[in-house]
């Protein structure tokens, strides 16, 4: 695909999926608990070994965008691309390789159709990876935030003066919080005793 394609279609995803960051909802924990429960139901403990809410609606009082990330531990990308894939996409999950950043790791969305967001239908993001893969650096983030009120106001403060700048653009809007993400989880690694050097790209 050439660039002038490549740009074409990011304009064209971004007039469909705008970004809208809304008030933290007390709801979305609840909705994070009812799907996972659904996910372990429906895949079973072969496929999912651990479901874990992160992102911006995992931290009490953060506005977000209304999305649910949910981060699923599988014991292998095969497992992913395969029976998972089978079982969830008939259920309105949509899989994706999300390979912007080595090493890349599986996504599941749903909520989404083929002109917008659908009406009514809560929004997940599935993240899928097996235990060690640096995705799961992300609970750092979540978890710097939830330990430090004032670091989770910035961060909100960040989100939605960047969701007005770039309402129909997804990816300048992930890329300008870039340098916050990393700050933060590279200190948070650090004082549990990681590296210190973030793979973390921001959601």
């Amino acid at each position: 695909m050439s660039n002038v394609e490549d740009e074409a279609e990011r304009r064209e995803h971004g007039r469909k999926y705008p970004i809208v960051v809304v008030p933290a909802d007390l709801a979305w924990p609840s909705r994070f608990e009812a799907e996972a429960r659904f996910l372990r139901e429906t895949l079973g403990d072969p496929i999912v070994r651990r479901c874990e809410h992160f992102g911006s609606t995992a931290v009490p009082g953060l506005a977000a965008k209304d999305a649910i990330d949910i981060l699923v531990e599988v014991p292998s990308f095969e497992v992913a691309r395969g029976a998972m894939r089978e079982i969830l996409e008939p259920l309105g999950y949509a899989y994706v390789w999300q390979g912007a950043q080595p090493p890349g790791h599986v996504n599941f969305y749903k909520g989404y159709g083929t002109e917008g967001y659908l009406d009514g239908v809560q929004i997940f993001h599935l993240h899928v990876a097996p235990a060690g893969h640096p995705v799961w650096e992300r609970l750092d983030f979540r978890d710097a935030l939830r330990r430090d009120p004032a670091l989770a106001a910035e961060y909100a403060e960040l989100k939605t003066r960047l969701a007005a700048r770039h309402r129909n653009d997804r990816e300048a809007y992930t890329e300008a919080k870039a340098d916050f993400v990393t700050r933060v989880t590279d200190a948070a690694k650090e004082k549990r005793g990681g590296s210190g050097v973030s793979n973390v790209r921001p959601g």
